[in-house]
């Protein structure tokens, strides 16, 4: 399909335009980048905590974005994840705890945020959330109260502190295992393994089930932010170097330096477009622009099998001429592919929602650049080396 039909348009003749346009570009991106410090490094390479948290009913993420204040906890990340009929949720947050009591206190804190807002009738209450309490609290309320009268049989105090420890952990257990981490009510617990009802009765005077429970919390350090980093920047380098392989022997050295020109400026300009907004960059966008990476230069690609498919048909024509119609004829292509891909990935950014932001404002923006890089500035770069270094290229008879 063709939108295009007979154009004729003298690209490399607007290449100092273009050329103009991308420092143009890339200083507003170093600027932005001086200016504010450097990138908006996300929790996987900067380290932090990520919390797991499970709820009774289905989560609202706005919700609980709200709740967990950024001035007292930190920039955070918030999406579901697993079966959504779990009603799971995982939030990264920006901070990283060093010890066990960094830990527990950050725990508290999040936990007190989200009480203020989802459990706010039992906030201000002395009863302690079942789905949140740890064996130490459930068993100290069974000893103080000895729900199965232990201490009337005459029994030693390890004897009962045994038996309860063993009851507490069956309850805990139970809501860990069978509810997968939340209760829903307390008489649940009746069939938990060696819990009496007088024990569970006992347990419903001080506790209530919350309608949250933090399943697991995991910290990443920063030595783990660094490596990731390092990793990241080799995916993209070894990618590069790949590709100037391939290329370069595919159809010249020149074509490959080009086409790799053009990818190092795709992937600059994008970078500074997220230092300019300050967009958080994750692992999701280290994905995205390793994607950009395979599709700018597959367009490039083409272009450059259809300028040596016409160095063998026009033998007459100048370099520049067959630049020209090369990219010319491969218009209506570029233009479908690149506007399809666009439409798709504009409205993920558009509606993906906060988690897929970065992924899809990279894809949005680099799939532009891209575009643009392949028609300004892959063409000129092959047509001034040849230029400069006097070479002709060779044109075998079609």
């Amino acid at each position: 399909m063709e939108i295009f039909r007979n154009v004729s348009i003298d690209w490399l003749g607007k290449k100092w335009f273009f050329f103009l346009t991308s420092w143009a570009l890339l200083l507003i991106g170093g600027i932005a980048y001086y200016l504010h410090g450097g990138f908006a490094l996300g929790i996987d390479f900067t380290g932090g905590t990520v919390i797991y948290l499970k709820f009774n009913s289905t989560p609202d993420i706005d919700l609980i974005r709200r709740s967990l204040k950024p001035e007292a906890v930190g920039t955070t990340t918030i999406q579901r994840y697993d079966d959504p009929a779990k009603n799971t949720v995982i939030v990264r947050m920006q901070t990283v705890f060093g010890s066990e009591q960094d830990v527990d206190a950050g725990q508290r804190k999040l936990q007190a945020l989200l009480r203020e807002t989802f459990d706010a009738a039992n906030a201000g209450t002395s009863r302690l959330d079942f789905n949140n309490t740890g064996l130490d609290t459930v068993v100290k309320a069974l000893l103080d109260n000895d729900p199965d009268n232990w201490k009337a049989q005459n029994k030693t105090s390890q004897e009962i502190e045994a038996h309860y420890v063993a009851v507490g952990t069956a309850m805990l257990d139970y809501r860990n295992r069978v509810k997968e981490g939340l209760l829903t009510s307390l008489d649940e617990l009746r069939s938990a393994p060696g819990a009496s009802i007088a024990a569970v009765e006992t347990l419903k005077k001080g506790f209530y089930p919350g309608p949250f429970a933090v399943k697991g919390v995991e910290s990443v350090g920063a030595v783990v932010g660094s490596d990731l980093r390092r990793r990241a920047a080799l995916a993209v380098g070894l990618s590069f170097l790949g590709m100037l392989v391939y290329i370069g022997f595919r159809f010249r050295p020149i074509y490959g330096v080009a086409a790799i020109v053009a990818l190092f400026h795709d992937v600059t300009i994008t970078l500074g477009l997220f230092a300019l907004t300050q967009k958080e960059i994750s692992l999701n966008v280290i994905a995205a622009l390793l994607t950009l990476v395979g599709y700018s230069v597959n367009d490039t690609i083409v272009i450059f099998d259809r300028v040596r498919e016409n160095l063998r048909l026009m033998r007459k024509e100048s370099l520049t001429q067959v630049i020209n119609l090369s990219i010319n004829q491969t218009l209506s292509r570029t233009i479908l592919t690149s506007g399809m891909t666009f439409l798709a990935v504009f409205s993920l950014l558009m509606f993906g929602g906060e988690v897929l932001n970065g992924f899809s404002f990279a894809l949005t923006v680099g799939i532009i650049i891209g575009t643009y890089s392949t028609v300004g500035i892959a063409g000129p770069i092959v047509e001034w080396w040849y230029k400069s270094s006097g070479e002709r290229p060779k044109r075998r008879t079609a």
